[in-house]
């Protein structure tokens, strides 16, 4: 968390009774007694996010909640988010071989959407009980023939709301596109401390190579490097340009670590 605005920061009531008045009456429930809001577009967790910054507060953001229960003192003066809405198959390009799906979409629902076209997302296959959103947060992880095979692998466009509140669209679902660093992949495995994944495109294989994955294993889920990365007493190079891509896609700290 930014401390450097705590003294400004606006009550919790009166935040609530702000986002209560900006939104449709459904978007804001309690979970685990949290208050919680669920965006159901990219432009509804964009005003969210920009309230967040006018009134110097902070959230978390949530889908299944496997990875962090919701409870406790951690959330107590917090209204957190939840992606559970943003929970539509978008679109299936079985021509172009991939796909575009809202991040509260179950991980383990793809393929079974995807039979119907002979396509295959192989993580998917995986026993991981959590959305699409959720899986890249943790960059969800296999081991398949002694390597590991990470979600980012398949990963290769999104829509992307920054705590900021600026909507962007890194990445392409072209095969080849410029050369550069991937923007989309820091976004997998940044455990929602960079923005909120809104949808999440993926590359994705014809079923005929899904025989390929039958001894693909999950890895437990790792938390451990990046946040590592971004605790101030690491001082390895890594650590230090994670600490500046956070800082410059979240300013003001409205994702604190949690």
């Amino acid at each position: 968390m930014n401390f450097r605005y705590l003294p400004a920061m606006i009550a919790l009531d009166k935040f609530i009774s702000i986002v209560q008045s900006e939104f449709p009456a459904d978007r804001l429930t309690y979970q685990k007694g949290i208050p919680t809001f669920h965006p159901e577009s990219a432009e509804e967790a964009s005003k969210y996010f920009r309230l967040l910054n006018d009134h110097k507060r902070t959230t978390y953001i949530t889908s299944f909640g496997n990875n962090i229960d919701l409870v406790g003192d951690r959330f107590a003066d917090m209204v957190t988010i939840r992606t559970d809405r943003l929970n539509d198959m978008i679109e299936v390009a079985p021509g172009d071989l991939y796909i575009t799906v809202g991040a509260g979409y179950p991980l383990r629902e793809i393929n079974q959407h995807l039979a119907a076209d002979n396509l295959y997302l192989p993580h998917s296959a995986l026993p991981y009980v959590g959305s699409v959103g959720g899986a890249l947060a943790v960059n969800l992880t296999a081991a398949l023939n002694g390597h590991d095979l990470p979600i980012k692998k398949y990963f290769i466009k999104a829509t992307i709301v920054l705590p900021t509140g600026e909507i962007i669209t890194p990445g392409s679902v072209c095969f080849k596109s410029v050369a550069g660093y991937d923007i989309v992949k820091l976004f997998a495995g940044s455990w929602g401390l960079l923005g909120l994944i809104v949808s999440a495109t993926f590359r994705v294989l014809p079923t005929t190579a899904a025989h390929e994955y039958e001894t693909m294993r999950q890895k437990k889920v790792d938390r451990s490097l990046f946040l590592r990365g971004l605790s101030p007493d690491n001082t390895e190079t890594d650590a230090i340009y994670s600490r500046k891509v956070k800082e410059k896609f979240d300013p003001n700290g409205v994702l604190p670590i949690v």
